[in-house]
């Protein structure tokens, strides 16, 4: 489905205002992680776009993403989500259109 770079861009923008603390894995991009050091690097980043490109399953990425937080949990200082937009608008516009249609 191609959506115009207005219509994202709208979503970027409702997107930023919400507090991302409990996402389907559907819906993210990728996770960024960012630690304390002592692993010798300051972030890890787990591309879950690149995982759902694979053919991983979302329990098999859900298994992904809880094993590196647990691997890495001592030394985590914070967790950042970056959504896929488009995954976002392809489960709510339709949603959005069937409720406002009635309005």
């Amino acid at each position: 489905m191609y959506l115009s770079e207005d219509f994202y861009d709208r979503w970027q923008h409702i997107i930023d205002g919400i507090d991302k603390t409990n996402v389907p894995v559907e819906c993210i991009d990728r996770i960024v992680i960012k630690l304390h050091g002592s692993y010798g690097f300051k972030q890890k980043t787990i591309n879950i776009g690149n995982l759902k490109f694979n053919g991983l399953e979302p329990e098999e990425i859900e298994a992904v993403i809880t094993r590196a937080l647990n691997d890495l949990q001592d030394d985590i200082k914070k967790v950042d989500f970056f959504l896929d937009l488009e995954a976002v608008a392809d489960i709510i516009q339709p949603e959005t259109e069937h409720f406002l249609k009635n309005l």
